[in-house]
């Protein structure tokens, strides 16, 4: 089984962490894994976004043209990458920035506003944290222990955020897995 996301946003949303989160627990679970980081030359709120796989066998290339899934926490992301996700696959839109709706209708869209909740949730920085979250839920790509125990790991040397990071995990889960029940429920009917 391989799960390949790119996962895409602007400069200080935190997107290579997550990216870089999602590898480190899929290698905690003894799967082989790449993570692959591209981002513009302008940093900060310019563009950036890695591509990231999970796989049971060895991965061939960390290069993928055609991704299972693309986590879009921009309209500039969802623009680029929206019609390379295969049929099929999975994307996942943060609704919080993103005010229009995919314009694919072969692949499984969830809509999470990350801002949003994260802000609600006191933790206006932890958006990349809900989003992360959902797509785990959403895909099973990795157990939540394994996330959860990368989100402690990261973040050991500023204890103070681990709770309020692992708070914004779990919603995101939760929203996730919700989907992917729904998602199932319809399917079987």
């Amino acid at each position: 089984m391989q799960n390949d996301v790119i996962m895409a946003g602007f400069g200080g949303q935190g997107i290579l962490l997550i990216g870089k989160m999602l590898a480190y627990a899929g290698m905690h679970e003894g799967k082989e894994v790449s993570w692959l980081p591209s981002y513009g030359p302008e940093m900060r709120g310019g563009t950036c976004n890695c591509t990231v796989v999970i796989s049971d066998n060895p991965v061939g290339s960390p290069v993928i043209q055609s991704p299972g899934a693309v986590l879009a926490m921009n309209l500039p992301s969802l623009e680029k990458f929206e019609s390379d996700v295969r049929p099929g696959g999975f994307l996942l839109i943060n609704t919080s920035l993103i005010e229009r709706k995919a314009e694919r209708d072969d692949v499984e869209i969830v809509e999470i506003p990350a801002n949003t909740i994260a802000q609600d949730l006191g933790n206006a920085r932890g958006a990349n944290m809900v989003a992360l979250g959902a797509y785990v839920g959403a895909t099973g790509a990795v157990s939540l222990e394994q996330i959860e125990a990368v989100v402690r790991q990261t973040f050991a040397a500023k204890p103070s955020v681990i709770d309020v990071n692992l708070e914004a995990l779990h919603k995101g889960y939760d929203l996730g897995r919700e989907h992917a029940a729904n998602s199932s429920e319809e399917t079987a009917s």
